[in-house]
């Protein structure tokens, strides 16, 4: 049975051993490349729910919870950034998706840069909404009170949805996650990317700054910089429509 529009479909499916949850948009009959919408850190495909019902009408929206968050099966050790990539990977031939546009918001960012980096066959397009880790002082309590700086800039809906996944997760699994992060300098990866790539910042976003944002676009060879001055960090779940207003001619368009 074809749910509401703008209502997900709930699948698990079985990648690498691990029994994955993900939302599923289908579209329209005759719609266009399927897109994918991956999360960051501690998080789930919730917070992609307001984004995706705005860009389903003229795609198939997948939003997969990684491994260790949402619903998805907890592996034994959390996920590193490669490890994450190579799951989407998988997940994307499970489920018989031979290329898609990614978008990944803050730490999703760098996991679908790396899938792009090493699997570029399976990327079409790509999106870096509010991508992490800004290169001013890498380190675990420099993003955590970029983090904490962020939370009063938010709406106040997203806040048990933040708690809900971050008890979800625990606090050793989001911290070990957050290391690997901070392990990744994505930049390093981003003049190999060939395919078209928007970056996406929040005006009010203390947790990526201008200068880092400019400098992740300047190392895109086919990169595009966009800013919603209002948002802060979870531009997707506070300003959905001014977000996929700069998204949908961008998917839409010839290469």
């Amino acid at each position: 049975m074809t749910p509401p529009a703008g209502k997900p479909e709930s699948r698990f499916v079985t990648v690498d051993g691990l029994r994955v949850h993900v939302r599923v948009w289908p579209g329209p009959p005759a719609g266009g490349r399927p897109l994918a919408l991956i999360h960051g850190l501690g998080m789930s495909s919730r917070y992609m729910v307001r984004l995706a019902r705005l860009l389903c009408a003229g795609r198939p929206v997948y939003a997969p919870d990684i491994p260790g968050f949402g619903r998805s099966e907890t592996p034994r050790r959390p996920l590193d950034v490669q490890g994450q990539a190579d799951l989407l990977a998988a997940w994307m031939r499970v489920l018989g998706l031979e290329r898609a546009d990614f978008l990944g918001h803050s730490l999703g960012s760098q996991v679908v840069a790396d899938l792009a980096s090493r699997h570029p066959q399976l990327v079409e397009r790509l999106i870096l909404a509010a991508p992490t880790i800004d290169d001013r002082e890498r380190s675990v309590i420099q993003e955590t009170l970029r983090l904490l700086r962020d939370a009063p800039r938010e709406p106040l809906s997203l806040i048990p949805l933040v708690a809900a996944a971050y008890l979800r997760a625990g606090p050793a699994r989001i911290f070990r996650t957050l290391r690997y992060a901070l392990a990744d300098p994505m930049e390093e990866k981003l003049l190999a990317l060939g395919m078209p790539a928007l970056v996406v910042r929040g005006g009010r976003d203390p947790v990526v700054s201008e200068a880092w944002t400019e400098k992740v676009y300047r190392l895109l060879p086919r990169g595009r910089l966009a800013v919603i001055p209002a948002a802060a960090h979870a531009l997707q779940f506070s300003r959905p429509g001014e977000l996929a207003a700069l998204l949908t001619p961008f998917l839409d368009e010839e290469l």
